[in-house]
Formats: structure tokens, C-alpha cells, sequence
């Protein structure tokens, strides 16, 4: 599932190439991708004669502010979330569709927006002006803060832990207490933190804590500067694949040697998720 580097990436790439473009039609050709409004003629509807004037994201999501082409008045918001194999591609409205086309959003005659979508878990939605966006994408009203924001501070961070005993890599990947933070980059911040993903997170000390704060924001700097991680759906919206799966400490390099003691990375499950760490880098 693409997580915040990922969905940051895309969300850049799309404010450089669709803002301000009239979307003159759509095509769906899969109705349950659309969660609102009821019929893809009424997200249909919705968009005709608007454009966009600004991409943003929260947690996972994406959500783009429309005006009006005609009043440049607020004309609701396009929402995005890619789910488990969701792609956004900018092309050329002549270039042979993906078998898995989901919807067209057409932005003038030459090029489009096309939302691919293997598993078809992914969604969007129109949202009209009367509303704001949390109000119809309910999930992102239940996300914590985002890691770059003040408000995911090393005292916030700690307070949250030291409350469960659940495992840490479980909390960490708990979207109402850090949003936006998946499996890849759980992996990654514990490895460089030197904390095992089985630890209850209750028993880190402070200063555990505050190298995993860290190494959270870190990993996912990291990561958007390499446009993201493709290990196996994920593409920009140019259809490129990101590039820091190539330097990931432990994710996806099961029996392959750890990169700082030779050991070799093993993989158990933890909440039903793989999970991939040093055993000597990182000891319980």
C-alpha cells in the first residue's frame, strides 16, 4: 500500500502538472470506485466545468480544491485514496489504457488523469462546496497528527506509548496516533532506532523514544527525497517507480545481510503484518 512518502509524491507531481486546468468529462469504468456521490453521473456532474487549484494530503488521502472555471468560486473537492494498489497517471488521453482503468478525468482534449487500480480497493470522491472534506472521507477524521507538524512532538509521541503494551511496531502503524506511517517505513525507523518490533511499546525508555521519533521523520524525509518506495504496484504520477527501495535497511531484504552486521534479516508476523528486522541490531 502506498504510505505518506508515496502519497506525498504523487500529490507534488500532480500540483505540477494539473492545476488550473479546466476538467471538461470523466469516465468511470468501475462504479464502485466512486464513494461519493451515489452514481458516477453525479461525480460526473460535479466536476464538469471546474478546476484545480491546489493538491493537498492527510495521512493517506489526497484531496484537491476545485473552482469554478467560469465564477473561480469554491466548487468542492476532489478526493483520492489509493488503497492497496491505486496508481494517479498523468498521460496523454491517446495513450492505450491499462486494463485496469478505474476512472478518466479528462483536463482538456490532450490529457487526463487516469486512476489506475488493480485490487480495486481504491476510492474518490466529489465533495461539494457545502462540505468540508473529513466530513465525507470520514476516515481522515479518526488520523493522529502528521509526522512533520509540531503537533508530533517527542512529548506527544512518548505520552501515547507509555500507555499500551502493545507491540510497538503494531502502534506505530496505528493511523490515530501517527498518520500516514505503513508497514515499510515501521520497519525501517525501528532498525534505526535499535529497537526489536515486538518490544511492548510501554517499556521504551525516553531516550528509545525519542530516537524512534527521529528516525520516524527520518525514514519518510528520506523516502520522499527518493520519490517514494516501489516494491511492487506503486508508480508517480508519470508512471516512474520511486527509489528508495534500493537503500531500505531491512524492509523486503528477507535472508539477505543486514547492512551495518552481516546478519541475515528475518521476517515474523506481528498484528497479522510482515515484519522484517536485524536480530542482532536489534535485541529484545
Amino acid at each position: 500500500m502506498p504510505e505518506l512518502p508515496e502519497v506525498e509524491t504523487v500529490r507534488r507531481g500532480l500540483d505540477k502538472y494539473t492545476l488550473d486546468r479546466a476538467i471538461t468529462g470523466t469516465e468511470v469504468l468501475l462504479p464502485r470506485t466512486i464513494a461519493h456521490p451515489d452514481t458516477p453521473e453525479e461525480f460526473d456532474f460535479g466536476l464538469q466545468h471546474t478546476q484545480i487549484q491546489t493538491w493537498h494530503r492527510r495521512g493517506k488521502y489526497l484531496f484537491a480544491e476545485l473552482v469554478s472555471t467560469d465564477t473561480q468560486q469554491a466548487a468542492g473537492w476532489l478526493g483520492v485514496h489509493l488503497r492497496m494498489t491505486g496508481q494517479l497517471l498523468w498521460v496523454e488521453s491517446h495513450t492505450d489504457l491499462h486494463k485496469h482503468t478505474r476512472v478518466r478525468l479528462f483536463l482538456g482534449k490532450d490529457w487526463e488523469i487516469r486512476f489506475v487500480d488493480q485490487r480495486t480497493f481504491g476510492q474518490m470522491w466529489w465533495i461539494p462546496p457545502s462540505k468540508e472534506p473529513g466530513q465525507v472521507m470520514t476516515g481522515m477524521g479518526k488520523l493522529g497528527p502528521e509526522p512533520f507538524e509540531p503537533a508530533f512532538s517527542i512529548e506527544y509521541f512518548a505520552a501515547k506509548l507509555q500507555k499500551s503494551q502493545r507491540n510497538i511496531k503494531t502502534v506505530i502503524l496505528d493511523q490515530t496516533l501517527i498518520a500516514g506511517v505503513g508497514n515499510i517505513y515501521a520497519d525501517e525507523a525501528l532498525f534505526m532506532s535499535k529497537i526489536h518490533p515486538n518490544t511492548p511499546a510501554g517499556n521504551l525508555t525516553i531516550s528509545q523514544v525519542q530516537l524512534l521519533h527521529e528516525s520516524i521523520i527520518n525514514v519518510l524525509q528520506t523516502s520522499i527525497d527518493q520519490g517514494g518506495t516501489t516494491f511492487s504496484n506503486y508508480l508517480n504520477v508519470q508512471g516512474t517507480n520511486g527509489n528508495y527501495g534500493g537503500m531500505a535497511w531491512v524492509y523486503n531484504r528477507t535472508k539477505q545481510p543486514c547492512r551495518v552486521c552481516k546478519t541475515s534479516i528475518e521476517k515474523i508476523r506481528l498484528g497479522g503484518r510482515g515484519t522484517h528486522y536485524c536480530p542482532e541490531c536489534q535485541k529484545i
